[in-house]
């Protein structure tokens, strides 16, 4: 059935304000309504959460409001995904992303709106988490057949796991199946390229478009 007017409306206000358990009341009202869950994903979180990643690029709203809407998101997303698989059906991804922050670094907030706004835009997110080796990362990578591989580095001792980690896909003859694209408070787009990297993002919304640029060349 078509989404009611009121639910979409609700959803996405509760999205909005990052209320986690009103969002997930709201979406397991609608599929107890029959409501399509597909239809939830792709006609209400996507475009709500868009709406709030702008924001945030506009300095309306800030990293705390950022990361609740994303909790909410993420605890709707696991009842609408069991419903779309109940249905033996499949959610369309862009495609597999590993993110992670480099060794020696635990600065993961920048990362973690990162990962809420891929998971916006309907790719799976493989987080990695902080302090993560450049094995890790290409350990990860072959695991969960990935298409893009992120990384971030705050401070500037620790950027040079950055080079190390492309360095060792290189060493591996792995690195042409990955595109890897970084960002961090140390890291500009002059140093990317000059690493080999494929790719420099300064905000989450620009991480993800430049992930789909990268996917769609």
């Amino acid at each position: 059935m078509n989404i009611p007017d009121t639910i979409r409306e609700r959803l996405a206000q509760a999205l909005k304000e990052g209320d986690a358990e009103a969002a997930e009341a709201v979406a397991l009202e609608a599929l107890a309504a029959q409501v399509d869950p597909l239809a939830l994903i792709q006609e209400v979180m996507i475009p709500t959460l868009e709406e709030v990643g702008v924001l945030f690029q506009e300095g309306e709203i800030f990293v705390p409001e950022l990361l609740l809407t994303g909790e909410a998101a993420e605890r709707v997303s696991q009842h609408l995904e069991k419903a779309i698989a109940a249905q033996g059906r499949a959610t369309t991804s862009p495609g597999v992303i590993i993110l992670g922050v480099v060794k020696g670094d635990i600065h993961d907030i920048g990362k973690n709106i990162v990962a809420t706004m891929f998971r916006a835009h309907g790719f799976k997110v493989v987080d990695l988490g902080r302090d993560v080796t450049p094995s890790a990362f290409v350990e990860a990578a072959q695991t969960n057949q990935a298409d893009l591989v992120g990384m971030s580095s705050l401070m500037t001792t620790t950027r040079p796991m950055i080079k190390n980690t492309i360095a060792l896909f290189q060493e591996l003859g792995l690195r042409s199946k990955y595109k890897i694209i970084v960002g961090g408070g140390c890291v500009t787009r002059e140093w990317s390229e000059l690493v080999g990297a494929d790719g420099y993002a300064e905000d989450a919304a620009g991480a993800v478009e430049l992930g789909k640029r990268l996917l769609n060349a």
